[in-house]
């Protein structure tokens, strides 16, 4: 029963998440900075807004960023595995 309940938050967490990412693109159509990327400030491609009416930035900085974070992530696993063990000749 807990899995189903835990899935059930996950789904209602990712409905509320999309809600609030449409509310900002609406936000950003008020404004008159929708389909601007965060990053670069060039135009977001329109085949890419058609998929993702939400998304904030144009493939090529969305791509950077995902590659920045999968760098990072790396990182922490290595430097946290590393952690586990230490020098005990001292």
């Amino acid at each position: 029963m807990d899995i189903q309940e835990d899935i059930e938050f996950a789904l209602i967490q990712m409905k509320s998440e999309t809600l609030n990412k449409i509310n900002e693109a609406l936000h950003r159509l008020d404004d008159g900075t929708y389909g601007n990327c965060f990053e670069c400030g060039e135009e977001i491609a329109h085949p890419r807004l058609r998929a993702l009416p939400f998304a904030v930035r144009c493939k090529d900085c969305e791509e950077a960023r995902e590659n920045t974070e999968q760098r990072e992530r790396a990182l922490a696993r290595k430097s946290g595995s590393s952690g586990l063990f230490f020098d005990m000749s001292s």
